[in-house]
């Protein structure tokens, strides 16, 4: 037997197969276009000008805890990518639909498969006889239409939407981490204060009963002493079991278990807050990871209408196989046995009562649905930015406030205390003196730490920080 002629079908059909896969596909999906989204022409906060918003969470973020100076943070803060469960498990996510998208576009080429049997028969009256065979078997969808290609450009922008989320849950469990361990140092720094707001209660407690048993003043003023000296270490317990909350809130957040976690007390520790830079352009906005999964989200729902149109066309496949069988392993290469099929099946729709035309409409107003939540989505991202712009002046304005009025009460406080002992006014005063300059510092400390976590605030905003604030502002149109 010529074998070129057993193969020039195979040949053929090899050949057809490439040049269907040559063909240009039609356009199924609509031409995408990121949506429109209506923006005010500059900040309200600040000098920066707004820009059109597109997803550009790939620039560099960069460590912006870092701008903090705090080590301690640095060392917790680079766990998190590590330890936390959150961040675990999105990056699982992000895992599987990348897989999904290789699965996908595994669908772009043919399918082979291989079978090799044995088989051994006899009986009784029967001769034991033996057969093997092998069969190489192949099919394969020429992606005609685009149908294919727009499977594997969903699924990769549901992989852009997976890597997106990862980014989102780094940023949010960092943010969180900051914000507690900010809320560990601000109960550290009210503990102290506290404790010495105790300290010079429990010496005005005893000043009471000196003059008491002296006869100056009346028993009620020691009763006046010891109850606000109570009520003081009542609340120094309480800011005990609060920085066990947030101590124990890190150790979660950096994948540890509370037992064996803890945070040593810093008394040189003091609150620090990044300076921002006069002009935050807008583009530095596109960094957030809600903003690219949500535009991610828009290309994907666009190519799932032209997945959906696919279902007007005629869907064709290519199959063919080679199999040969023998008694004999030595025969079972035989050129001469060989068997080859081929074949080509196309199907095509011809009524399904307007089936595939409802899920190209569904699929019309899920890309409805998805662009609007993208447009909210970037709204939502400039209120964001501007409230924490507003929060950052007037908390700044607010520290050298609550700072000038701690200094004034501390010194009443002093005054008033001088006076008593010189027996110039009652202990009433004293007792009021002393419960506004505590108040007056824990309402610094306050100010101070709400002043940080305000800046972490932005930060996320912003999807990071500013890092690399030049680069993104030279990119700007």
């Amino acid at each position: 037997m010529n074998r070129s002629l057993t193969f020039r079908p195979v040949l053929a059909v090899l050949a057809a197969s490439l040049v269907l896969a040559g063909c240009t596909p039609l356009p199924l999906a609509p031409a995408y276009e990121v949506p429109p989204v209506d923006t005010p022409a500059a900040f309200k906060e600040g000098r920066g000008a707004w820009v059109p918003a597109a997803p550009a969470d790939t620039l560099e973020r960069g460590p912006w805890w870092e701008l903090f100076d705090d080590p301690v943070l640095n060392r917790l803060a680079s766990q998190v990518d590590v330890s936390n469960q959150n961040v675990a498990a999105a990056l699982a996510s992000y895992a599987q639909a990348r897989a999904f998208t290789r699965e996908q576009r595994a669908s772009l080429f043919p399918h082979v498969d291989l079978n090799l049997t044995s088989n051994r028969t006899g009986g009784r009256d029967r001769p034991t006889t033996r057969s093997y065979q092998w069969n190489i078997g192949a099919s394969w969808e020429p992606d005609v239409f685009g149908r294919l290609r727009l499977g594997v450009d969903s699924a990769r922008a549901g992989e852009q939407v997976a890597e997106a989320d990862l980014e989102a849950a780094r940023l949010a469990a960092q943010g969180e981490l900051a914000a507690n361990y900010f809320g560990l140092r601000q109960t550290d720094v009210a503990y102290a204060l506290q404790a010495e707001t105790i300290a010079g209660y429990a010496r005005s407690m005893q000043i009471t009963r000196n003059r008491y048993e002296a006869g100056v003043v009346a028993r009620t003023d020691v009763l006046q002493a010891e109850s606000q000296l109570a009520n003081s270490q009542a609340d120094l317990l309480g800011l005990e079991r609060q920085r066990a909350n947030f101590e124990h809130a890190v150790a979660v957040l950096v994948g540890k278990a509370p037992a064996d976690f803890s945070v040593a007390v810093d008394p040189g520790w003091s609150a620090r807050v990044p300076a921002i830079p006069p002009e935050v352009p807008s583009l530095l906005l596109q960094r957030r990871p809600d903003i690219a999964a949500a535009e991610r989200q828009v290309a994907q729902a666009n190519a799932q209408i032209g997945i959906a149109r696919a279902g007007f066309f005629p869907s064709i496949n290519l199959t063919g196989s080679l199999a040969n069988s023998a008694t004999s392993i030595g025969d079972l290469f035989s050129v001469s046995s060989l068997v080859w099929a081929l074949g080509t099946s196309v199907a095509q729709l011809i009524f399904d009562a307007g089936a595939t035309q409802s899920r190209v409409d569904q699929a019309r107003a899920s890309l409805d649905q998805t662009a609007a939540r993208y447009r909210q989505t970037v709204l939502v991202a400039f209120q964001d930015v501007e409230d924490q712009l507003v929060g950052l002046r007037v908390l700044g304005q607010q520290q050298a406030l609550r700072l000038q009025a701690s200094r004034a009460a501390d010194l009443v406080e002093r005054q008033v205390l001088n006076r008593y002992e010189a027996g110039q006014v009652n202990y009433t005063e004293v007792i009021t003196a002393q419960q506004n300059a505590a108040a007056a510092r824990r309402a610094l400390v306050l100010a101070q730490v709400d002043h940080q976590i305000a800046a972490v605030a932005l930060i996320q905003s912003l999807g990071g920080g500013w890092h690399g604030l030049g680069a993104v502002a030279s990119s700007a149109p």
